[in-house]
């Protein structure tokens, strides 16, 4: 069978009738016939570039870059009470009552403290509610956000 197909790619034509030719000339079985037409014929629509009708079929994932994270930082001033800052340390950042009441020492004691790491558009979220909150209840309370 090999020996029909290079035949007829050596006379250059892929219709049925010069493969059936080629077939009987070499011997080929009228059995085989089917199976060689389809793969002479998909190499006539140039499926690939050496026109042998066979291709190699890929499949590239694309590469996913982790997106950059963000700092939530609340910042200490001597007017906003301990307990709103615990309020919002828990209904914004959900922590518990024993880890808003540290973060809001920490940043009592040191200035600045974490609220949490996030995505841009998280941290920026938090950062906008917090303030907002923070002006309607009439507190200084200063957030920000830093890349880490």
């Amino acid at each position: 069978m090999e020996r029909a197909v290079n035949a007829a790619s050596d006379a250059g034509s892929g219709n049925r009738a010069t493969i059936a030719r080629a077939m009987i000339a070499t011997g080929a079985a009228r059995a085989d016939q089917a199976a060689v037409v389809p793969v002479m014929q998909a190499g006539k629509r140039g499926t690939d570039d050496e026109g042998t009708g066979t291709g190699l079929a890929t499949k590239t994932a694309p590469k996913v870059k982790k997106p950059d994270l963000y700092r939530v930082l609340l910042l200490n001033d001597d007017f906003t009470p301990m307990e709103f800052v615990v309020h919002v340390l828990e209904r914004f950042f959900r922590k518990s009552p024993e880890q808003a009441t540290q973060i809001m020492l920490h940043v009592h004691n040191n200035g600045v403290g974490e609220c949490g790491v996030y995505t841009y558009e998280v941290a920026e979220t938090k950062v906008t509610q917090v303030m907002d909150f923070a002006r309607q209840n009439q507190h200084p309370l200063q957030c920000v956000m830093e890349k880490k």
